[in-house]
């Protein structure tokens, strides 16, 4: 599709998005990680015939005059309202992939990324719709300096192994519901993305591990995703309530961006601007930001809904 000093591209195929757009998301892999991994992971899937997602799953680079990539884009998420999630890209890029992705009729209900495209592209789908944007969440991207050591703690890093599978999904999920909560956010509930095979991936392949106390019990997960571009990303880091305030989580997440460190990656990760016990956490080990970003809610304008509940 064609809009007024930009070209915008979809692409359903993850191998086609990243011939597009390798040379864009490698210039600066810390701020494209979340694109990078996700799509290079996409790529796995497909080359192995995973079944194919029952979510929307495609890919857009915006292109000025020039033909230079000004933009991306992409619609992966696999959980609900299954948001965008954008990378920066001039005003005007973001209005024209908004008005391409509105001419498409696809229905979008929450935008992710960095700011102030997500906020352009959510406001400008918002006007389109005859709806609403506002922001549920605020967070930052942070990368890791130099490694400052936190004060020690008893018991060691473990890596995760099958049987802690179980273990693994119910840290994932109450991860996800205790950052509302702590936030004061409402969230859907995550179980449906989320799976004990899916874990079982994860621990496979030593992206999950445990700090365990003296006794062995485990009291922390720290989770990261494989290097894109020579940059993982740390996350989720879970600490359950009984075992907080004893520095398990810096002990963590310092121990395994060393040991990512140590295989050449460079090292990042996300907070929640609203919770101030992590980012004061991570400040403290040697994270620092490097980008503001925020998801946001879309609301349908009557019209829309009205279309929706006829259909």
């Amino acid at each position: 599709m064609t809009a007024p000093g930009f070209t915008v591209d979809f692409t359903g195929d993850p191998a086609t998005f990243l011939a597009a757009a390798e040379p864009h998301l490698a210039l600066d892999p810390v701020l494209t990680t979340v694109v990078s991994s996700v799509t290079h992971r996409a790529v796995e899937e497909d080359e192995r015939r995973a079944p194919a997602p029952g979510h929307p799953r495609w890919w857009a680079v915006m292109r000025d005059d020039a033909g230079e990539v000004a933009g991306i884009a992409m619609r992966t998420a696999p959980f609900a309202p299954y948001p965008l999630f954008v990378l920066p890209m001039p005003d005007a890029a973001a209005l024209a992939f908004a008005g391409a992705l509105h001419a498409r009729g696809e229905e979008v209900r929450g935008v992710n990324g960095a700011l102030p495209a997500a906020r352009v592209i959510a406001d400008e789908l918002a006007r389109l719709g005859g709806g609403t944007a506002s922001v549920h969440e605020h967070t930052r991207l942070f990368e890791l300096g130099n490694l400052v050591e936190p004060a020690p703690v008893p018991g060691r890093l473990r890596r995760a192994v099958g049987s802690d599978a179980a273990l693994a999904l119910a840290w994932f999920e109450a991860f996800e519901a205790d950052a509302a909560e702590q936030a004061g956010r409402e969230e859907e509930d995550p179980k449906g993305h989320l799976s004990e095979d899916g874990m079982r991936e994860r621990i496979a392949a030593g992206l999950i591990w445990f700090w365990v106390d003296e006794t062995g019990e485990p009291v922390h997960l720290t989770g990261f995703n494989p290097p894109s571009f020579g940059v993982a990303r740390v996350g989720p880091v879970y600490t359950p309530k009984a075992h907080r305030g004893r520095g398990y989580a810096s002990a963590a997440v310092a121990e395994v961006s060393r040991r990512l460190r140590a295989d050449g990656a460079r090292v990042c990760l996300y907070t929640d601007r609203a919770n101030p016990t992590s980012n004061k956490i991570y400040q403290a080990i040697g994270f620092r930001p490097v980008v503001d970003m925020a998801n946001l809610d879309v609301t349908a304008g009557p019209a829309a809904r009205g279309t929706a509940l006829d259909s």
